[in-house]
């Protein structure tokens, strides 16, 4: 089972079908394709944080943690501007988000507005629902708090990222483990520096 799988299991994908009016086959394929992108950016900042898994972890509890998921669950239109606050720790800048959009596009047959639209959901997703296999359950802890929930957190996010925390917390569900890798194009761990290679390359 991949994460759209999980996603979709949850009632995710089909909260974000709602949202922007798509089919949840549609709304699948849009996932299946930005996916990669998120957990790439995810550890990118992993990997710039001086405590790293903590320090993202503390991070992605500020931003909104296991609320975040409920969000997009609940019944009335999500406000994307959380997600818009996740996106922006973990690509930068709004140019990554158009390139990785862009990229989905061609992927999924979608169109690219319509997967900028998506993205800000999705990263929502992801980060609440770690939050939840964690025990945060909505919390929102402080940075550096060490709470039993974060610690799962850091679990969840080493199984996603196959790095060396990979189990470290028993919160994190055993269908994320190795994710990263499945998805990765050149081995070298992250998708989203794929992505914005081909971006660059297509400019050029």
């Amino acid at each position: 089972m991949n994460l759209t799988d999980i996603l979709a299991q949850v009632g995710g994908l089909q909260s974000v079908a709602r949202d922007l009016g798509l089919s949840e086959d549609q709304a699948a394929a849009g996932a299946d394709a930005l996916l990669p992108a998120i957990l790439g950016g995810m550890k990118k900042q992993a990997q710039a944080q001086p405590s790293g898994l903590d320090g993202l972890g503390g991070l992605l509890g500020q931003l909104g943690g296991g609320g975040l998921l409920d969000q997009v669950l609940g019944a009335q239109p999500t406000d994307p501007s959380q997600g818009n606050e996740v996106l922006g720790q973990i690509f930068g800048s709004k140019d990554v988000s158009r390139a990785v959009a862009e990229n989905a596009a061609s992927q999924s047959g979608l169109d690219s507005g319509v997967l900028r639209k998506m993205l800000p959901l999705l990263a929502m997703l992801v980060t609440g629902y770690m939050a939840k296999q964690a025990g945060g359950a909505g919390q929102q802890p402080s940075m550096g708090e060490g709470s039993s929930g974060l610690g799962g957190l850091m679990g969840s996010l080493g199984g996603l990222f196959g790095g060396a925390n990979a189990g470290a917390g028993a919160g994190g569900p055993p269908a994320l483990g190795g994710l990263s890798g499945m998805l990765d194009l050149n081995g070298d761990g992250n998708a989203l520096d794929d992505i914005l290679r081909m971006a660059s390359k297509a400019r050029g």
